[in-house]
């Protein structure tokens, strides 16, 4: 299957990238018995201050925008596959209970209205928000369907400034982008088988999570019958371990997967063999468990 790099076509067979072009309480205290919780730990996270509520009516919106064609004069080919990401994330995220928000090859402009717009409803009864960004990208750039766009404007409107009824609740950006045209060789490895706090401030960029599909500086790879590695991994991890792991350790089992079961096939010169790690960024103050 052809793979994509998002700058140009690879020659068909091969692949591409996404680039540019509790604590417990003391016994004293506790007067709940083992029978009291649950296996997920529900009972317990009720006063657990390091763990983010998630007992609201909804587990909130996630917004998908899905990048496909671009206009001539950015000389950016068309993102083949990505529809199977597209399709993959909304299946996900809506069985995790969110409401989704779709939409196909968004302008810049475009792209930071329908974010505002979402920032600007009332996210009370919800607790998170999501979004999956499908593009292509540079380092610090997503791109739209008419040219880039930093990635902090696309961002800035969930702030805690800006954002008042997602304020203390997790907001989690995936992005399946490259960022820059750095290719990975990878390298080989020999094994040896081995009660509820509260704050009047807190700061602007706190609980957000940014996964990215790649390391700074490096190509991301698409599969275009397939879908991207990344986005694929993030899916199969979020629908085998919700409910049982924390959204960090499902993080680590897709860097996992993408690491180590997934190797480029190309006719290009110097494009074929690559490895490709996703690269998270958190500004999380709590675990995160998405419901079972």
């Amino acid at each position: 299957m052809a793979e994509q790099c998002d700058d140009h076509e690879v020659q068909d067979g091969g692949d591409t990238a996404d680039a540019l072009k509790i604590f417990t309480r003391k016994k004293d205290e506790d007067t709940n018995t083992a029978d009291d919780m649950d296996t997920s730990g529900s009972r317990k996270a009720e006063f657990d201050p390091y763990r983010y509520k998630m007992d609201y009516p909804s587990i909130g919106t996630c917004v998908i925008i899905n990048n496909k064609n671009f206009h001539r004069s950015t000389e950016m080919s068309p993102r083949s596959g990505t529809d199977v990401d597209a399709a993959r994330a909304m299946r996900t995220f809506s069985s995790l209970g969110y409401k989704i928000r779709f939409a196909n090859d968004q302008t810049v402009a475009q792209m930071n209205q329908l974010l505002s717009s979402v920032s600007q409803e009332d996210h009370r009864d919800s607790a998170s928000l999501a979004c999956v960004l499908l593009s292509h990208g540079d380092e610090g750039l997503v791109y739209g369907t008419d040219g880039p766009e930093k990635f902090e404007n696309l961002t800035r409107f969930f702030k805690g400034d800006r954002c008042m009824s997602l304020l203390g609740k997790p907001k989690l950006f995936f992005i399946q982008a490259c960022r820059g045209t750095a290719l990975d060789d990878g390298v080989s490895i020999q094994t040896d088988s081995v009660s509820q706090q509260t704050s009047e401030r807190i700061p602007v960029e706190a609980d957000f999570l940014y996964a990215y599909s790649t390391a700074p500086g490096y190509y991301s790879w698409r599969n275009t019958a397939n879908g991207s590695w990344f986005m694929q991994s993030v899916c199969e991890m979020l629908e085998e371990y919700k409910g049982k792991l924390e959204l960090m350790q499902i993080m680590t089992r897709v860097n996992r997967k993408v690491a180590l079961h997934f190797e480029s096939l190309s006719n290009l010169p110097g494009f074929g063999g690559k490895r490709q790690i996703p690269c998270m960024v958190s500004m999380l103050t709590k675990d995160f468990y998405f419901p079972d």
